[in-house]
């Protein structure tokens, strides 16, 4: 038990490198999804199979589809077709599939393990969950929430065009 968890650990710190070091947002995003994936294995090793399941959905499923979106969203334009293929070439996904690929096996063979490996610790459930965050950690969530709100607000902001700017981003008075 203590190798899966070692080796999505590793998992973990080197996509999680990798999001740093990328310069573009849409490599950056593919590792940071397997960053994501490779946290919950983590959680699912320690023995809590609901975090893991939360950071399954919430993080690698519907945060990741909003930074799509606003990723998307940033890059309209008539010109930005030619770089979309560029950006989503198959050389890009070796990188994030293999070690998607680790953690699918790391996954396997925790589940057809046999028996059912003990847990680190006691197992949590989702009702704890509840009561712990809206308890002694509500400071916390609110401010995760803030801090998403300000996270969305910015990227409109970002992506919001001005009445007088053409699509790419030229004010009226920048002709040539």
């Amino acid at each position: 038990m203590s190798e899966l968890f070692y080796i999505a650990s590793a998992i973990a710190v080197v996509s999680t490198a990798m999001v740093v070091t990328r310069l573009n947002a849409v490599h950056a995003l593919l590792y940071l999804i397997v960053s994501l994936l490779s946290v919950a294995l983590v959680f699912l090793s320690l023995g809590a199979p609901f975090a893991a399941a939360l950071e399954v959905i919430i993080y690698a499923g519907a945060i990741m589809v909003l930074f799509v979106f606003v990723i998307m969203m940033l890059a309209m334009g008539p010109n930005n077709s030619s770089q979309e293929r560029g950006v989503l070439a198959p050389r890009v996904w070796i990188g994030p599939g293999f070690l998607a690929s680790i953690l699918v096996i790391e996954l396997l063979f925790l589940f057809l393990r046999s028996p059912a490996p003990a847990a680190a610790g006691l197992p949590v459930e989702p009702k704890q969950v509840g009561i712990s965050l809206f308890g002694p950690y509500m400071i916390g969530v609110e401010l995760a929430s803030l801090l998403l709100l300000s996270g969305i607000v910015g990227a409109y902001h970002l992506g919001r065009r001005d009445r007088g700017s053409k699509p790419n981003g030229r004010d009226r008075g920048e002709r040539r």
